[in-house]
């Protein structure tokens, strides 16, 4: 599983982790009832505490991300991925409000913003 962690982030440690994780799920580089590392072993390979990985996946599990079954380890949750990407769009739109209100207050256009908006999303692409 590819993640990267920064100590230098304002984000906790967990939940760098965690949203990685749901970002590699709802991307499907992680597939259903895929198993994904053990506590353990991505504490191990992340060089973080065991601690701070059982608390990304206990709110991963709580969230449905994924699923521990006793004795087999600790699987992608069958999901309706649909469900989650509503979700995260939500989360976008949430920023987006912000970011317009932000914008209308220093007396950015519309046109503005859209500019600014193509230009940073051509960059990341």
């Amino acid at each position: 599983m590819d993640i990267i962690i920064s100590n230098q982030s304002i984000v906790p440690l967990y939940s760098q982790i965690m949203e990685q994780i749901k970002q590699l799920i709802i991307t499907g580089v992680l597939n259903q009832g895929e198993m994904i590392p053990s506590i353990r072993g991505l504490a191990k390979e992340l060089k973080v505490s065991i601690i701070t990985v059982k608390r990304a996946y206990e709110e991963l599990e709580a969230d449905g991300f994924i699923e521990t079954l006793p004795g087999k380890g600790t699987f992608v949750a069958i999901v309706n991925l649909e469900i989650l990407r509503e979700a995260k769009i939500s989360e976008i739109e949430e920023k987006l409000s912000e970011v317009i209100e932000s914008a209308k207050n220093i007396g950015l256009s519309k046109k503005e913003l859209k500019e600014r908006i193509d230009l940073m999303y051509e960059e990341e692409m």
